[in-house]
Order: C-alpha cells, then sequence, then structure tokens
C-alpha cells in the first residue's frame, strides 16, 4: 500500500455536483494539505477500503480515513471540519449532537443531492496543481 503518512483520506461520490463542491471548498480551507482524496468510484478507493473490516460502504456518504480509522457521514463531515482554518474548525462542536440526529439530516441531504444539484457523467478530473492530493489506480 502507498504511504499515506500523516495525511486523512476523503473518499467522495465522484459524479455528485455537491460533493464535487464540498472537496474544493475542502481544498481551499485545507491550508496543511492534510488531506487526500479519492472517489468511491475509483480502484484507489475500493483498494484502501477492503482493507478495512467495515460493512460495506455506500456512494452516498462522505468517508473519512483518519489514523487508520474510518469515519462516515456527518461524523466524517465534522472531522474534517475541524482540520479546516478560518473558524470552519468550530463546527466540530455539533459532534455533540446524537448521530442518529446529525445523519437524519445528513441521509435526507444525501437521498435528493442529485435532484437538488446534479450529476456528472463522469468523476472530476483534478487540475494539474492538484493532481497530487488524488489517488488513482
Amino acid at each position: 500500500m502507498n504511504n499515506f503518512e500523516g495525511k486523512s483520506i476523503i473518499f467522495f461520490d465522484g459524479v455528485c455536483n455537491l460533493c464535487n463542491s464540498s472537496v474544493n471548498f475542502i481544498i481551499k480551507h485545507d491550508k496543511k494539505k492534510q488531506f487526500l482524496f479519492a472517489s468511491l468510484q475509483s480502484d484507489a478507493a475500493k483498494e484502501i477500503l477492503l482493507q478495512y473490516n467495515s460493512k460495506k460502504i455506500n456512494l452516498d456518504s462522505i468517508v473519512l480515513l483518519d489514523n487508520g480509522k474510518l469515519y462516515e457521514k456527518s461524523t466524517a463531515a465534522l472531522r474534517i471540519s475541524k482540520h479546516l482554518n478560518n473558524g470552519l474548525f468550530l463546527l466540530y462542536i455539533f459532534i455533540i449532537i446524537p448521530t442518529f440526529i446529525r445523519d437524519y439530516l445528513y441521509n435526507y441531504i444525501a437521498k435528493n443531492r442529485y435532484k437538488w444539484y446534479g450529476k456528472k457523467d463522469s468523476c472530476m478530473i483534478p487540475t494539474i496543481d492538484l493532481k497530487s492530493r488524488f489517488l488513482e489506480s
């Protein structure tokens, strides 16, 4: 496996416009370049996620691999926010809300994301400057 030491990996739905916008937002506010990215449709994501004995990961969920542990849905989003600049780390306070409440809202948005934000025919292609932050395989 590749060496991702000191980095966290964000797995996202590569054809979802909302997800792609979220990735671009994270990149903009990740001044320490802590995060790497892989679409859930990619071979790289499948290869990495197979190493973890967890339930099946759905394409409607953001997944964070941080220090060898997987986080999904609202927990992943809040843990990501904890590492962002410009006061966005303050969003992490919402982790005190019970997961079933946070994930209810998350699931509602995920269920409607294509209808509200649209869908691409293929996964996003990163610019040359960002290519090193995206995992391929």
